[in-house]
């Protein structure tokens, strides 16, 4: 029986394109990888990839979760000079129908479904309210956050752009981080520190006085990792600890009582070091507001989800047809569109379509 293509699929960010496509049956097909610094736009590199995997031939739908912004359907990345909309999408190459959406969003929507697996504690082994928001952040190329509001009628993502918020230094060693940043950037927000450009600006500032070993946070995190160099490892630990400030800072700010997930890129590389007191103690450190954080769980999700991008993606559409009913699938280098046999439910005007994105290439039902 010959294969029916679904749909085009994504995760764009701000180093890689990684496109696939996916059959009916939900299969991750033809999976690629492509440098965006080697690509000039998104359709250039979606034209590549249909052109190599598919002939030229289009799917019926395409479904991307990029890192930035998503405003009336378009997006200019924040981290590359790139702009896309789903109309330019739609009108370049044929789709029937193109979604763009927020990459943390749709994190956010992801992270109830995963289980013990997938998670790793960061702190005491605490449950967290089950009704409560919670909110996912992580450093990578930038620094992504997002909520989830959370009731017994659903649950809605809060794409945010929190990563541009002002960074509150901690002790003489972080006054002295941002003032260095500030005579570069004017402003110093949390993805200045918490990115990987942050991670080397972060070791500038620690090696002040002598003559830096490393040229790059590659090298910072490679010596750090080996444990070759104590100016870089001493950076992994501060990093991680200025990681922990922020995630208190935010679980405050979005009442995160029901936990705190950490992805993005870097995370996987530094699960040792977040492992370790600083990450936790720093959470914790909210003054008059410790004990409310202190009851807060925060997790680290697993590198089987995480080593190519620090990436799990749940996106929820809205539907009115209940013949397009989705089931929410874990796949292997994107986001599926799977249809169902219709379900003998009365659906109401909004129907949630749940699809999540990890890195195998696996097709197991979540729920």
């Amino acid at each position: 029986m010959k294969t029916r293509i679904a749909g085009l699929v994504g995760d764009i960010g701000g180093t890689n394109a990684r496109l696939a496509l996916v059959d009916e049956d939900g299969h991750i097909r033809h999976p690629r990888t492509f440098a965006a610094a080697d690509h000039g736009s998104l359709i250039e590199v979606v034209g590549h990839y249909l052109d190599a995997v598919a002939g030229g031939k289009v799917p019926p739908r395409a479904v991307l979760a990029v890192a930035g912004p998503v405003l009336d359907g378009e997006i200019s990345f924040t981290n590359l000079d790139w702009r896309i909309s789903e109309g330019e999408l739609v009108g370049t190459f044929g789709f029937e129908v193109a979604k763009l959406v927020n990459d943390f969003a749709a994190q956010a929507l992801a992270a109830p479904a995963l289980g013990a697996a997938d998670l790793v504690l960061l702190g005491p082994d605490l449950k967290g309210a089950p009704d409560a928001p919670i909110v996912v952040l992580g450093a990578g190329t930038g620094f992504g956050v997002a909520g989830l509001a959370r009731s017994d009628t659903g649950e809605i993502a809060l794409e945010t752009e929190g990563g541009h918020a002002s960074l509150a230094p901690n002790d003489a060693t972080e006054d002295r981080l941002v003032a260095r940043l500030r005579v570069i950037h004017g402003r110093v927000s949390i993805e200045r520190v918490l990115s990987g450009q942050g991670l080397y600006d972060l070791y500038l500032t620690l090696a002040e006085g002598t003559a830096p070993a490393h040229a790059d946070e590659k090298a910072v995190m490679a010596a750090g990792l080996a444990q070759s160099d104590p100016l870089a490892v001493q950076t992994l630990d501060r990093f991680c600890a200025i990681l922990g400030s922020v995630a208190g800072d935010l679980a405050l700010t979005f009442g995160a009582r029901g936990g705190v997930y950490i992805a993005g890129g870097l995370a996987p590389r530094l699960k040792d070091h977040l492992m370790g007191q600083g990450f936790r103690a720093r959470f914790e450190a909210k003054g008059r507001m410790s004990d409310y954080v202190r009851d807060i769980p925060t997790r680290r999700a697993t590198d089987r989800l995480l080593k190519r991008r620090g990436v799990s993606v749940r996106y929820v559409m809205e539907l009115d047809n209940i013949e397009t009913i989705k089931r929410v699938v874990e796949i292997g280098a994107g986001i599926a569109l799977v249809p169902e046999p219709a379900i003998k439910q009365e659906v109401k005007s909004r129907t949630l379509v749940a699809l999540q994105l990890s890195d195998e290439a696996l097709f197991r039902p979540l729920g």
